[in-house]
Parts: structure tokens; C-alpha cells; sequence
């Protein structure tokens, strides 16, 4: 019975791989028969977990501005990043953002976006987390485990870009290495609604 029991398990295992892509675009509400069999713990809503969805809800707000309908207007110190519509109304969504020391501003254009983008550390900040013990790879594939998310949006020339996260109760808080982090709920649904050329305003 026993030996039955653990063949059974190696199925789903085999049928239901944990970590995938495919995986990670499903919807919240459905679990996969490994997490039925073992249901997260009590402590999983409490805290740091992982989730698609953001701890600040996204909404439709007044913008009076004299801003393009389409720009991003990406506000630092209000940790909030509004999407232009028309008829004076935004669409405004929760951020993270550089902490103390990684703040910076200033007009671009978006000029890349890349679903489930791989990642590759500047090499200032591979020696900066090497000095404190901590060794980052060159290269980090696209995934569930990758650090930007489900999407990101490149913003110019530049090292920074708008970019999903697996940690979303950074959302709302200054502590990334100056790139915009997002819930990947929220990304994917403002990836949706930008094109590359884009207009990027960031302000503190």
C-alpha cells in the first residue's frame, strides 16, 4: 500500500512540476493537486509570501496634469505609478522603489519589453552584494524565481526599467537598486497598455 502511495505521488509530481512558467501564468484560484495534497501553512497570508497580487489595489483616479494620454508618470516619494488615460482620469497602481542613496529622475522613453525577462546583474551591483557576502549570478533565466517578474518594461539606455517582482510586500517601499518594481498582476496589466517610445516621467 505504501510503495502504491509514493508511485502515486511521483505522478504528480511528474504531471504538476513545481516552479514552471506555464505554472506561474495560471490563475490564483486554481491548485494544482500537490497543493491540495499539501495545503500551505497556516502562516502563508501573513507576512512575506508570494503572490501575484499586490498589496495595494490598482485603481482609476482624477488627473489633472498636463500629462499625454499613454505617459507613465512614475511619482518616487508617493511610491505610485500612473498610467495617463483620457478625460483627466489615470490609471494608478502601488510600486516599489529605490531606497535611500538609489533614488533618481528624470524623461525617457520606454525602448524594450520582454515577457518573463532574464536577468543580468550590472556589474557594480555584483560586487556590491559580493562585499556583503552575498554572490549574484551573471545571468538568471526568466521565471517564477527571477527577480523581474512576469514582464518588464526597459526605460531608454539606461539600467532601470519597470519590472514584476516575487516579493510583493516590497510594494509600497524604498528598496530596490533604483528599478520600479511592480506586482505581476499589475505589470502584466500595464505591459498590455504600452508601447515601446512610450513617454516615462520620474520625479521625486
Amino acid at each position: 500500500m505504501k510503495s502504491i502511495a509514493i508511485a502515486a505521488l511521483a505522478a504528480l509530481v511528474t504531471l504538476h512540476p513545481l516552479g514552471g512558467t506555464a505554472l506561474a501564468e495560471r490563475s490564483s484560484d486554481k491548485k494544482t493537486l500537490l497543493q491540495i495534497l499539501f495545503p500551505p501553512s497556516p502562516n502563508y497570508q501573513k507576512g512575506k509570501y508570494r503572490s501575484d497580487k499586490s498589496p495595494i489595489p490598482r485603481k482609476v483616479v482624477r488627473f489633472n496634469e498636463s500629462f499625454p494620454e499613454g505617459t507613465i508618470i512614475i511619482d518616487t516619494s508617493e511610491r505610485r505609478l500612473y498610467h495617463v488615460m483620457s478625460n483627466g482620469k489615470a490609471m494608478k497602481y502601488g510600486i516599489g522603489v529605490g531606497r535611500e542613496g538609489f533614488t533618481w529622475q528624470g524623461r525617457n522613453r520606454i525602448s524594450r519589453k520582454a515577457e518573463w525577462p532574464g536577468w543580468s546583474p550590472p556589474e557594480v551591483m555584483r560586487r556590491r552584494e559580493a562585499a556583503k557576502g552575498r554572490i549574484l549570478p551573471k545571468y538568471m533565466e526568466g521565471g517564477p524565481n527571477n527577480p523581474l517578474g512576469a514582464r518588464a518594461l526597459y526605460i531608454g539606455s539606461t539600467v532601470y526599467r519597470i519590472h514584476g517582482t516575487n516579493q510583493p510586500w516590497t510594494i509600497g517601499k524604498a528598496m530596490s537598486s533604483g528599478c520600479i518594481r511592480m506586482a505581476n498582476d499589475d505589470v502584466r496589466h500595464l505591459y498590455e497598455r504600452v508601447d515601446i517610445g512610450t513617454r516615462v516621467v520620474v520625479r521625486n
